[in-house]
């Protein structure tokens, strides 16, 4: 069987949204998103829009050198990769492109993230929060099983995916660093 690799980066900014949501859950990482090469140039989530604008959130492409990870330089981040069949893989990038091309009609559920505290469900049409969406791509192309509905997962229940494969831990800067070394 051939086999594809994904990538899941698990993330900390320190924004104040993500502050709030660590003091609330206790978890190291509280963003989540999913990337198909060891680039990181290209990583989908749901998050902010513009970088300097905490308020408008939405569908992202994500890149590890740009944007808020530029702005928050500090960040922290956990690396894993996951090896998956073809065709979990050609489900994955279907599911993906359902998003890619509608973009602009999906927003952040900041609501939804109160669901999470509570333990109830709050499930709006096109609102995600990162969590949501990545552990919904997932479970659509049977790479992973919850008893929790997506609405209800946070970052950290990602983490409890068998088949990965550990990358990198620390700030996002040095990763970057040491893979322009490389490439030099």
């Amino acid at each position: 069987m051939n086999e594809k690799n994904i990538y899941l980066v698990f993330s900390n900014t320190g924004t104040i949204l993500s502050k709030c949501i660590y003091l609330y859950t206790k978890d190291k990482y509280v963003h989540v998103s999913i990337s198909f090469d060891d680039s990181f140039e290209k990583m989908y989530s749901f998050g902010r829009i513009y970088p300097s604008i905490p308020f408008i959130g939405g569908f992202v492409k994500e890149n590890l050198k740009d944007g808020v990870y530029k702005r928050f330089e500090n960040s922290k981040c956990v690396i894993y990769k996951v090896s998956i069949s073809n065709n979990q893989y050609n489900l994955l990038k279907e599911e993906l492109n359902k998003f890619i091309n509608s973009d602009k009609k999906y927003g952040y559920n900041l609501i939804g993230l109160l669901g999470v505290a509570i333990q109830r469900p709050i499930k709006r049409n096109n609102r995600y929060f990162c969590s949501e969406f990545v552990s919904q791509l997932l479970i659509n192309s049977n790479i992973y099983n919850s008893d929790k509905c997506p609405s209800l997962i946070k970052p950290s229940d990602l983490l409890e995916i068998n088949h990965k494969e550990f990358i990198y831990e620390g700030f996002i800067n040095n990763y970057k660093n040491s893979m322009e070394e490389l490439i030099s």
